[in-house]
C-alpha cells in the first residue's frame, strides 16, 4: 500500500468519526430515544451534506477518473468537511458523558474493523470483483460507512441497550437508598405542560426562608436527571426536596413517583405540548396527573384551574387544591390571585384564599404566566405553615429565571423580552401581551415558532402568526420548520409586509436588528430552537 492511500484512508477516516460525533450529538439532543432520532433523520438524511458523500461514493465507483485523482478529490472534499464540521457551532454542545464515550467507542469499533478488514483483504487479493482495484473498493467501504454512519450509531445504541440498562439500574437502586435513608424528607412533585421550570424556582426561592431545600437543578426534570440529582447533590440535611417531574410519553412521571415518591404535587398546566409523542391532549392530561394519582392519602396536590384539561380532571385520591389569576374561574378555586398590576418595575396582585386569607404580594417579575406559577408556589408556602410576612419577602426579592419572560434593558435603551428557553400556545400569547404594553417605541418579535404540537403544529403556529400581527411592529421569521404557517398567519392581520423579515438564521436576525434597532424599541425572543430543527 502506498504512502499515497495510507494518507487519504487516515483523513477519510478522520471524517467519518467526526460524522460519528455529530450523529451522537444528535442523538443526545433527541434524548438517545430512537424513535424521536429516527423522526430527525427523515429531515437530513437528504441533506446537500450527506448527497456530497454519496456522489463521491460514485465518483469513486465510476469510470470517470483514475483511482488515484478520483482518491486524492476525496481526501480534498474530505479535508473541506472535516474544516466545516470543526468550525460550526452548536446551541447546545455535545456532553461528552459517560454514555456518549461508550457510543462513541462501540460506533468506531465496528466501523474501523470493518474498515482495515476490507483494506486488507482487497490490498491482499490480486483480482477483485467486478473489477474494481483495491484502493477503490476501499474507498468506497469507507464512504459507505460515513453516509450511513447513523445507522451504525443506532446499531450502537441496540447494541448497548443491555449494557444502559445495567448501569440505569445500579443507579436507581443507590438513588432510592439515599431517599429511603431520610424518612424525613419532604418531597414536592412538579409538572405541567409548561410553567413547572419557573415554579420551581420561585418555590426555592421562597421555602429556602425557612427549609433547607435541594431542587432538581436546570432540566433535569427526567428519571436519569432525577437520579443525577440525588446521588450527586441530595445531603444528609436537606428537609425539602422539589422534583421537576417532565415527560415525553405515557407513564415517564409515574417512573419518577416510583423512586421519589412524592408527598405533595404541583400540576402547572395541561396543554397542547409534546402531541407528536402523546397523540392527543387527553394522553397529557392522564400522564400529568400520574402525579396526582401517586401522592399517598395523607398527601395535597396543587392544580392550576386556569386550563381547561386540569379543572375538569377530578382527584378523588388526595386532598386537591385549586388555583388560577383573575375572576374568570375563580368560582372553583380555593386560592386566586386578584387585582394584578403592571408597572415598569414589576407586579402588584392580592392572594385571596380560606378563612379571608388577603395577601398583598409584590414582584419584579411580568406576565399572567409568572403570577400562575409564583401563585402556585405561594399556596404551597401557606400549606407549609411559614408565615405570611416571609413569603411577602421572598416573593419580592425573587428574580426573573434566564430565558423565561426575563426583561432586560441594554446602554443603548433597547428593552429585551427574553423568552427563548421555549414557548407554547399559552405562554408565547402572554409573551406577546407582554410586549404590546412597551409603547415608547417599536415592538419587535424575532421567533422560529414552535414546535413538537403534533398534528396542530401549523395550525397553531398560524394562529401564532396572527397574534404577532395583532401586537407587533417588526416580526423577524427565523428558519425554515414553521415559516409558512407563522407568515400565513401574519397575513391575515394586515400586517405591513415591509416589516416582515424571513432569515435563515438568528446570525441573520440578528444582523437585521443592529440595521435598524433605536432607544425605546423592545425585543422580544420568543423560543429557541435545538441544533435538530432547521
Amino acid at each position: 500500500m502506498s504512502a499515497f492511500f495510507i494518507v487519504v484512508y487516515v483523513v477519510c477516516g478522520v471524517y467519518m468519526v467526526l460524522n460519528f460525533k455529530h450523529d451522537i450529538h444528535m442523538l443526545q439532543q433527541n434524548s438517545y430515544r430512537l424513535p424521536r432520532y429516527w423522526k430527525y433523520l427523515r429531515q437530513d438524511i437528504g441533506s446537500t451534506w450527506r448527497l456530497v458523500d454519496v456522489a463521491l461514493l460514485f465518483l469513486v465507483f465510476s469510470t470517470l477518473l483514475d483511482v488515484r485523482l478520483s482518491a486524492l478529490f476525496v481526501a480534498l472534499v474530505s479535508i473541506s468537511k472535516i474544516w466545516l464540521i470543526l468550525r460550526k457551532k452548536f446551541k447546545k454542545p455535545l456532553v461528552f458523558t459517560k454514555r456518549v464515550w461508550r457510543l462513541y467507542s462501540v460506533s468506531s469499533v465496528i466501523s474501523i474493523v470493518v474498515y482495515v478488514t476490507v483494506v486488507l483483504v482487497a490490498n491482499g487479493k490480486a483480482s477483485l470483483p467486478l473489477g474494481y482495484a483495491a484502493p477503490a473498493l476501499s474507498l468506497g467501504v469507507l464512504l459507505l460507512m460515513t453516509i450511513f454512519s447513523w445507522a451504525i450509531v443506532m446499531l450502537a445504541v441496540v447494541a448497548l441497550m443491555p449494557v444502559e440498562k445495567m448501569i440505569n439500574r445500579k443507579y436507581w437502586n443507590e438513588a432510592a437508598s439515599i431517599l429511603r435513608s431520610m424518612p424525613d424528607l419532604k418531597v414536592i412533585g412538579i409538572t405541567g405542560s409548561y410553567g413547572k421550570t419557573s415554579t420551581k424556582h420561585y418555590l426555592n426561592r421562597i421555602l429556602s426562608e425557612e427549609y433547607d431545600v435541594l431542587m432538581t437543578p436546570g432540566s433535569y426534570n427526567t428519571p436519569m436527571g432525577v437520579i443525577r440529582t440525588v446521588r450527586e447533590m441530595m445531603k444528609p440535611y436537606n428537609t425539602v426536596f422539589i422534583c421537576e417531574m417532565g415527560a415525553k410519553q405515557k407513564g415517564d412521571i409515574k417512573e419518577i413517583c416510583d423512586l421519589v415518591h412524592p408527598q405533595i404535587g404541583i400540576i402547572t398546566a395541561v396543554g397542547p405540548m409534546h402531541l407528536e409523542s402523546f397523540k392527543t391532549i387527553e394522553n397529557v392530561q392522564s400522564t400529568k396527573f400520574e402525579l396526582a394519582d401517586a401522592l399517598p392519602g395523607d398527601g395535597l396536590v396543587v392544580i392550576n384551574n386556569d386550563f381547561e384539561y386540569c379543572a375538569n380532571r377530578s382527584v378523588n385520591n388526595v386532598e386537591s387544591v385549586r388555583y388560577c389569576v383573575g375572576d374568570k374561574n375563580a368560582d372553583n378555586c380555593g386560592y386566586v390571585a386578584k387585582d394584578v398590576k403592571y408597572s415598569p418595575y414589576g407586579t402588584s396582585f392580592t392572594v385571596t384564599g380560606p378563612d379571608g386569607l388577603h395577601l398583598e404580594l409584590t414582584t419584579k417579575l411580568v406576565g399572567a404566566c409568572n403570577i400562575s406559577n409564583l401563585l402556585a408556589a405561594v399556596i404551597l408556602a401557606l400549606r407549609m405553615g411559614m408565615s405570611p410576612d416571609k413569603i411577602r419577602m421572598a416573593v419580592a426579592s425573587i428574580e426573573q429565571v434566564e430565558h423565561r419572560l426575563s426583561i432586560k434593558r441594554t446602554p443603548g435603551g433597547v428593552t429585551i423580552i427574553d423568552d427563548a428557553f421555549n414557548s407554547n400556545p399559552s405562554g408565547s400569547k402572554m409573551a406577546l401581551e407582554v410586549l404590546s404594553g412597551f409603547t415608547d417605541g417599536r415592538r419587535i418579535v424575532v421567533t422560529p415558532g414552535m414546535i413538537e404540537l403534533g398534528e396542530r403544529q401549523d395550525e397553531l403556529n398560524e394562529a401564532f402568526g396572527e397574534e404577532i400581527g395583532k401586537s407587533c411592529d417588526v416580526a423577524i421569521i427565523v428558519g425554515q420548520y414553521n415559516r409558512e404557517a407563522i407568515v400565513r398567519g401574519i397575513g391575515k392581520s394586515g400586517f405591513d409586509e415591509n416589516n416582515l423579515h424571513v432569515v435563515g438564521s438568528f446570525n441573520e436576525a440578528q444582523q437585521i436588528l443592529s440595521s435598524f434597532l433605536r432607544s425605546g424599541d423592545a425585543v422580544l425572543y420568543e423560543n429557541d430552537l435545538p441544533d435538530t430543527f432547521k
